[in-house]
């Protein structure tokens, strides 16, 4: 039976190309938001998604951050995919030729220097892959699309400029979600742990229920807070750390951290990615 593993975008997108590299032969299934890739992966239309949570230029992806918590998924895996844009035109296109470029708001504020350059008018739209397709639908050769190589093969497309990034270290760190955590036990590899809290209104709260991770020697790669549901008291911290759940050091820290905390939910347990070990190199 074919395993479907669900992306927001259309055919040709970044995570398009994500779920092609992690998983091979399985059917894709895009959906038009973040919202209904969701919905696929928890109605059972999708086994897997493919979700993007952060940029290295763009920053997060902040859209995932309030679906994720309330979703009812679990993350079971990360990619980081190297980000390259290529400038896109009908057939038969000169770059002389273009006044306006289209693409998703990332993709435009990461290719700031070629539009500049050129002096286009960027418009933003709803997706990398889906500018391609309307730009090829448009036959204007004065309408330009930033979007992956693989865009340019499937909507029929010109390469007229390869590499556009501003800078070339981008990459984009997906998330892999199932509607069931990773079974068995504890992988023998270096593994890592997301969750979200909220602290309870107490003075000092956010510093005591933090301690327990140093005082545990628990590394901590990732903490952001964001208001939910728009109020400005009402604030979540979303926190990834090195570790497992059942690893000793990070229960204790995980006890801690509750007993300061109205909430506290694991998002997900799951093996790190080996481009983190290039991070720690700084390479």
């Amino acid at each position: 039976m074919t395993k479907i593993i669900a992306y927001q975008g259309e055919p040709g997108a970044n995570s398009h190309i994500a779920c092609a590299d992690v998983y091979p032969g399985w059917e894709t299934l895009p959906c038009a938001s973040f919202e209904e890739a969701f919905s696929a992966i928890g109605e059972g239309r999708a086994d897997l998604g493919m979700i993007p949570i952060e940029n290295s230029l763009a920053g997060r992806v902040a859209d995932i951050h309030h679906f994720l918590p309330d979703s009812g998924l679990k993350i079971i895996g990360e990619y980081f995919l190297p980000i390259h844009f290529h400038l896109l035109g009908v057939r038969g296109a000169q770059i002389a030729d273009l006044r306006s470029v289209y693409s998703h708001v990332h993709a435009l504020g990461q290719c700031r220097k070629i539009i500049k350059r050129y002096g286009l008018k960027a418009v933003t739209t709803g997706d990398t892959a889906g500018s391609a397709r309307e730009v090829a639908e448009w036959g204007d050769r004065s309408r330009a699309s930033l979007a992956p190589e693989l865009a340019a093969e499937i909507y029929g497309l010109d390469v007229l400029a390869r590499f556009v990034e501003d800078e070339d270290h981008n990459c984009t760190r997906f998330v892999i979600l199932s509607r069931e955590a990773l079974a068995g036990p504890r992988p023998e590899r270096p593994m890592l742990t997301t969750f979200v809290f909220r602290v309870r209104n107490v003075p000092s709260a956010l510093y005591k229920a933090l301690g327990g991770f140093a005082t545990n020697g628990v590394n901590m790669t990732k903490l952001e807070s964001y208001m939910v549901n728009g109020e400005f008291a009402a604030t979540q911290f979303l926190v990834d750390v090195e570790g497992h759940p059942d690893d000793a050091n990070l229960a204790r820290a995980l006890e801690e951290l509750t007993f300061f905390s109205e909430t506290v939910t694991i998002l997900g347990a799951y093996p790190a990615h080996p481009f983190r070990a290039r991070l720690g190199n700084g390479n």
